[in-house]
């Protein structure tokens, strides 16, 4: 049953519309096969892109859609209510865009931005490391300046490891963070290229859900790249990373919220059909009040996202709203996911419904962009000040 949104323009229900066609022909058909399979759907984000769904909150200007986070936020829900793996994927993009689109040089921006807002270039968003994930301060990455004979910075030489990549040997680019020098103020962030000499990635990690985006780590022997690709200064590496935190966990508090949305509607549509003792499941009261409890928590998950989203519009702080979205809506999903198998039964339990894949993905929901523990702390040293 397609959500009643609140939309603040005619534009914006009319991308809403657009989305949900897209997402109805291009992903729901195709989702269960490709996660079974886990295959990889080449050219999907090609389309997502030539559909403008890759670049809504940048600017026009660079070939991005200038809307509100607000809308762009429904739009991922959307899309993750058809296809969990894909929508995470858009977010990451959209995520690893922020770099160039903050911190760039005019020249870096129209450079790359176009092809990476229209998707013709698909981003990946190289933070964590095998020791280093909720600490990113911790990072080992180092980025040495490689300089020709007169002295002047030519690149920089990429060695270590990185782990966690969504996109992973599929990205065509990665904002990567490496040290180029001791403590918290040495690191930096480039943008690095997808291919290139001395770069490897490791076997696609074998994961409980999302299993067509691979999720890699990524070694990187030595591996060269131009000195224009540093963004920003260096040492402002975890400033980059932070000031993107918050954006990105609202991501994924949307896309938790349409997982938590489908596997209600394939609840709701189950005890619509199902009879037992003469009377349709849904009129049961037990099993009502549950799917009641799910939709309750769908609409709450769907109201902190969208609060923190209009603080982000009109430029008031929302840091401790983006944690708070991001805990209640991934919560919502692993419980709403998993009392949806509880309604089906038996059935459930099995591969021939998807509820029991909706159920497997929530799960990494409450872990990436930072753990739901990590949330609370977020949280609670806000209050704390």
């Amino acid at each position: 049953m397609p959500v009643d949104r609140l939309l603040p323009t005619s534009e914006a229900e009319d991308l809403i519309a657009l989305t949900r066609e897209l997402a109805d022909k291009e992903l729901a058909p195709k989702a269960d096969e490709h996660e079974r399979g886990e295959i990889y759907p080449e050219g999907l984000f090609a389309t997502l892109g030539r559909a403008g769904l890759l670049g809504l909150p940048y600017a026009e200007e660079f070939g991005g859609g200038e809307q509100p986070y607000e809308v762009y936020l429904q739009v991922l829900e959307e899309l993750a209510s058809r296809w969990a793996a894909v929508a995470v994927a858009t977010s990451v993009h959209t995520l690893a865009c922020h770099p160039v689109n903050a911190f760039g040089t005019d020249a870096q921006k129209e450079r790359w931005l176009p092809a990476m807002l229209g998707g013709e270039l698909i981003g990946g968003y190289s933070l964590s490391e095998p020791q280093a994930g909720s600490d990113a301060a911790a990072l080992t990455c180092k980025a040495e300046q490689v300089t020709d004979a007169g002295g002047e910075l030519t690149g920089y030489r990429i060695t270590g490891n990185k782990a966690w990549i969504t996109h992973g040997g599929k990205a065509d680019f990665y904002a990567l963070f490496a040290r180029t020098a001791p403590g918290s103020r040495g690191i930096s962030c480039f943008l690095a290229p997808g291919a290139v000499e001395g770069l490897s990635f490791g076997k696609p990690e074998e994961k409980m859900g999302l299993q067509a985006v691979p999720t890699t780590s990524a070694m990187w022997d030595g591996a060269v790249i131009d000195a224009d690709r540093l963004i920003g200064t260096e040492g402002q590496g975890l400033q980059i990373a932070f000031s993107a935190l918050d954006s990105g966990r609202l991501g994924i508090a949307a896309c938790a919220t349409g997982l938590a949305q489908a596997a209600l509607d394939a609840a709701v549509a189950y005890a619509n059909e199902r009879s037992t003792f003469g009377r349709k499941i849904v009129d049961h009261q037990g099993l009502g009040f549950l799917l009641a409890d799910m939709a309750a928590a769908v609409d709450s998950a769907r109201a902190t996202y969208l609060d923190a989203a209009r603080r982000r519009d009109l430029g008031r702080p929302f840091s401790r709203q983006a944690s708070v979205a991001k805990l209640i809506a991934t919560d919502a999903a692993m419980k709403v996911t998993t009392d949806a198998v509880q309604v089906l039964g038996g059935y459930g339990y099995t591969r021939d419904f998807p509820v029991e894949r909706y159920m497997r993905e929530a799960k990494i929901m409450q872990i990436f962009e930072g753990t739901n523990q990590i949330q609370r702390l977020v949280i609670s040293r806000q209050l704390a000040h």
